[in-house]
């Protein structure tokens, strides 16, 4: 297990509704001929915690990121809130308005400050008062434990204390899912651990969660599903316990053999 995480999980307030937050339905996507996404379904419930796994050029990223339109599927249905996703701005620009994502490089506006980074949203988008936008901003910075960070600039940061800027960033536009892809990728391990504290506290608090990530702690700690891709398709999904120890298909028990070493 990933000694990145090694706290207690408090799963008293981690309850799943029956409201649906995400449904995709027969999706598929190319790129030219290379067909990256094959028959997606996958249904995710309000305050689902939902991990996804795979070797690399599986889809993983692909798949989270047509969620709010980053990229563009071309066949089947993907509805978030309500809303499906298609061609129509208005209908990517609201979606977006309540899906935050969070990258493998943080994406930080070098020439701004961390402040500045997280209200730059509220107030173009939402067209919150500055003032209003710089408090939610501060709440948010001590949530992810750096509000002292708030005048500098990104680059006089670790990378680990800039990931959590990027998660409070996408906390300041109060979006009711997180998608995560591969947020602890890019970071030395010791700054690893610092990151997934913030997401386990975004997960006891009920955020809806996707999270593309290789930390099998984490997913095994506060996932309620492990999804495993592979070649562009779902190929098992499972609750963390079962995935881990029981998994049905050969090519899911050849991964966890090799990422797990056992």
């Amino acid at each position: 297990m990933s000694q990145a995480v090694e706290r207690a999980i408090d799963r008293s307030n981690m309850t799943v509704s029956d409201e649906v937050a995400i449904q995709i339905t027969n999706m598929n996507k190319w790129y030219g001929e290379f067909h990256v996404l094959r028959d997606i379904n996958l249904t995710v419930n309000r305050g689902e915690r939902i991990v996804i796994a795979g070797p690399s050029g599986s889809g993983k990223s692909t798949m989270i990121r047509c969620i709010n339109r980053l990229e563009e599927h071309q066949q089947g249905k993907i509805i978030v809130d309500g809303t499906e996703l298609t061609s129509d701005l208005k209908n990517i620009d609201k979606i977006r308005s309540e899906v935050g994502m969070c990258f493998q490089h943080f994406n930080l506006f070098p020439h701004l400050t961390i402040l500045e980074n997280c209200t730059l949203a509220p107030m173009w988008v939402r067209k919150t008062p500055k003032k209003e936008a710089e408090e939610i901003a501060m709440h948010f910075l001590e949530k992810v434990k750096i509000p002292d960070q708030a005048h500098k600039y990104p680059g006089m940061l670790s990378g680990g204390q800039q990931q959590r800027v990027a998660i409070a960033r996408s906390l300041c536009m109060k979006p009711r899912i997180m998608l995560f892809d591969e947020p602890t990728s890019a970071l030395d391990p010791e700054m690893i651990k610092e990151v997934l504290d913030t997401m386990i506290e975004l997960a006891e608090e009920g955020m809806t969660m996707l999270c593309v990530t290789h930390e099998m702690g984490f997913a095994r700690q506060v996932a309620n599903r492990v999804i495993f891709m592979d070649q562009g398709q779902i190929v098992e999904q499972n609750e963390p316990e079962e995935f881990f120890n029981n998994p049905k298909s050969e090519r899911t028990k050849l991964f966890l053999s090799q990422i797990l070493g056992h």
